[in-house]
């Protein structure tokens, strides 16, 4: 049955995520749902069907030390109902740390495969973010991989909107009209995170995602990583070739020295646990 419930609530507030009992990975300051892209994908159909609403947050490397650095952004991540591991070193960090994290899971494959769950079941889309003319070129891309993918609108909302009660109110005031099941907000963390957390009491029933750089992707704007070099967590390497100006200091000089931190701090949490105290063994 596609009719939501009387009452729409988010997962949190229905309990619903909680019957999951899905276990987290704590890394850096951010908890962590070890689930596959398949798995949020049947979470996000069954909460549909019960008329619920939920918000994912695609935790990369960046977002994970931007909550260690700024408390008030790791205090906003963990409003989301699910924090999903986008970002090799993010899995290995948790995995060091005795976590089963089965996959990566990023925006940009959401918006794909959330897309397609939402064809399937006969939900709408709403797509937010990218330069003019760039969620209509996603949108039309969408609905050419998945015929029936209903479209419910798209905005590409002018710089600064964010900042100011007119901008906000109008782009929530866009969502109310035309009821979408899944927005996808690919404008950046944490802006994409706070606009998402002011939008949900507008509409608490849809499901929302930020998806980063996945709009544009799906424009075809640019191609993701082969997908070995994705696996091997070498993905940045290719944005990096694509955008070296936009994003040389943020993974040369920023991302890559915390990846290195958080790998050899997960390790060491992972011996101290499994190695015996001293003396522990003569008892």
């Amino acid at each position: 049955m596609n009719a939501p419930a009387p009452a729409a609530a988010s997962v949190a507030e229905d309990g619903f995520l909680g019957t999951l009992t899905l276990p987290v990975a704590r890394v850096g300051a951010t908890d962590v749902h070890p689930v596959s892209e398949e798995r949020l994908s049947a979470i996000v159909e069954s909460a549909w069907e019960r008329g619920a609403g939920g918000w994912v947050v695609t935790a990369n490397v960046d977002i994970v030390r931007a909550a260690v650095k700024r408390p008030e952004l790791a205090a906003l991540i963990a409003e989301a109902d699910l924090v999903v591991a986008d970002g090799m070193p993010v899995v290995w960090a948790a995995r060091l740390a005795g976590h089963r994290v089965p996959e990566r899971v990023t925006g940009a494959s959401l918006v794909f495969s959330l897309s397609e769950a939402a064809a399937r079941t006969d939900r709408s889309v709403y797509l937010v973010g990218g330069e003019p003319g760039v969620p209509e070129a996603a949108a039309e891309a969408l609905v050419t991989r998945f015929p029936g993918l209903r479209v419910a609108g798209t905005d590409s909302p002018p710089l600064g909107f964010d900042r100011t009660e007119d901008g906000m109110a109008a782009l929530a005031a866009k969502l109310t009209e035309t009821k979408p099941d899944l927005v996808f907000a690919g404008l950046g963390f944490p802006k994409q995170e706070r606009v998402i957390h002011r939008l949900r009491a507008d509409l608490p029933s849809a499901w929302y995602v930020g998806c980063g750089a996945g709009i544009p992707m799906a424009a075809g704007e640019f191609r993701r990583a082969p997908a070995a070099m994705q696996r091997a967590g070498a993905e940045w390497l290719h944005r990096l070739a694509l955008e070296p100006k936009r994003l040389a200091k943020r993974y040369l000089v920023d991302d890559a020295p915390f990846a290195a931190r958080l790998l050899a701090t997960a390790a060491v949490r992972r011996l101290r646990r499994t190695t015996p105290a001293k003396g522990a063994e003569s008892r």
